[in-house]
């Protein structure tokens, strides 16, 4: 399917559990390897929970763009400039427009019920499902990160810990160990900020690497991921009830 944007059309899938609906609607935003088949895996896995889940291309600009082996990209120097300059090539002004598209396409689908949706991401998703609870604070009642990258950083004046207080969502972050694109300081920083706007929060660190949520990245830890899994799910039953 599409979803169109003021950008163009964005390729996506809508992921649901069986039986007949409706049920609360998720934004997935996928890391720096945009959707590939281990995301739409994810995605079912979610959904499986009890609730119909959005996949978007996030790179829906580059129309045709080669995917990405997360397995190697990293070590090899034209990949690894491709992906970087595909990674911020999406700003956060494109993820707020695109937010009110898919936002106006879920409102439209009869698989979904209400109109408090949840978000979660990984790597670069993590900062985007930030970024759009609090452009959305009308709609976003739950947003997860995981292992993302620059939430707290003042060298970007998009960084999510500076709109935190628009946040009317209960947040859920799970940094990772020794990760540079996430530092204590950084951690510190969102913190600070989600407690001056008065924003229900969890904030941890996991023992593993970044990338540990998603199962094609060379640093997956099972232990990690599925410590992920209970949080998310908890998250959603807590703040995106099932009818």
């Amino acid at each position: 399917m599409v979803v169109p944007t003021p950008d163009g059309d964005c390729p996506a899938s809508l992921h649901t559990p069986d039986g007949p609906g409706p049920w609360p609607a998720v934004i997935l935003y996928p890391d720096a390897g945009g959707t590939r088949p281990v995301l739409r895996d994810m995605a079912d896995r979610l959904a499986a929970a009890g609730y119909a889940v959005l996949l978007p291309d996030v790179y829906h600009r580059t129309p045709g763009w080669e995917p990405f082996d997360v397995a190697t990209v990293f070590g090899d120097p034209d990949e690894r400039a491709r992906l970087m300059g595909m990674v911020h090539g999406v700003t956060a002004a494109m993820y707020r427009t695109d937010a009110d598209a898919f936002l106006d396409f879920l409102s439209t689908r009869s698989e979904v019920a209400g109109e408090a949706v949840g978000t979660t991401g990984y790597c670069m998703g993590g900062r985007a499902s930030l970024i759009v609870a609090a452009h959305r604070p009308d709609r976003v009642a739950a947003a997860a990160s995981f292992h993302g990258g620059g939430l707290g950083s003042e060298e970007d004046p998009d960084a999510p810990y500076r709109t935190a207080g628009a946040i009317r969502a209960t947040v859920l972050v799970a940094g990772a160990e020794d990760d540079g694109s996430f530092t204590d300081e950084q951690r510190d920083r969102l913190v600070a900020a989600l407690e001056a706007g008065g924003v229900t929060h969890t904030v941890e660190t996991y023992p593993a690497a970044h990338g540990f949520a998603v199962p094609d990245n060379p640093t997956y830890d099972e232990a990690a991921a599925e410590r992920h899994w209970t949080a998310l799910t908890a998250l959603y039953a807590e703040a995106l009830p099932r009818p």
